[in-house]
């Protein structure tokens, strides 16, 4: 007697198990794969937005720096200016004080019959052209000018008749000494 034992169905069955257990491991494995990629996805979106907002925050800051630079600019042109008009107010003011000397000189060293008709300064030089009667009047008034404290000693450049022939007019150069600046005093 033999006992022959069929072993197919209880095969069917682990075979169905075994199929079973694999498509659950595959639905399981689907479902972590699914829910790492959406994590990584999730993490690199984040990831982005804060560069972005970095981004953004370094853009704004550029923005306002260049801005101040532009105020900076615009200060310090505004500084040059207000420089430049400081000196300028401070020569205006040491020109006025000269100009009450210059012509309180000129007037105090008139000789008796001379008549300025005009007096031009540029810088520390001083050209004055005037009439006088005679010869005489106008070496007077070199002379008187010569004496004179706040003026240097003066260069006559021209003297000639008046177009009427009743006088003569002459032309002179003097310098003042209060203007003249060190490097104009040497020669």
């Amino acid at each position: 007697m033999s006992i022959t034992i069929n072993l197919l169905p209880w095969r069917e069955q682990q075979r169905e198990r075994r199929t079973r257990r694999f498509y659950h491991l595959m639905v399981v494995m689907l479902l972590v794969g699914a829910g790492l990629g959406w994590g990584i996805a999730k993490f690199y979106a984040a990831q982005v937005a804060a560069q972005q907002q970095r981004n953004a925050f370094i853009e704004a800051q550029a923005r306002e720096l260049t801005e101040d630079i532009g105020d900076l600019e615009r200060y310090q042109t505004d500084a040059l200016r207000l420089g430049e008009q400081l000196v300028l107010f401070q020569t205006l003011q040491t020109q006025r004080a000269s100009t009450v000397e210059l012509f309180n000189a000129l007037a105090g060293s008139v000789a008796s019959g001379v008549v300025y008709q005009q007096v031009s300064r540029s810088g520390a030089q001083v050209s004055v052209e005037g009439v006088a009667a005679s010869e005489r009047q106008v070496s007077e008034q070199l002379r008187q000018v010569a004496d004179s404290a706040a003026l240097g000693v003066p260069s006559l450049s021209e003297v000639e008749s008046d177009a009427e022939g009743s006088g003569r007019q002459f032309r002179f150069d003097v310098e003042q000494p209060s203007l003249a600046t060190p490097a104009e005093e040497q020669p």
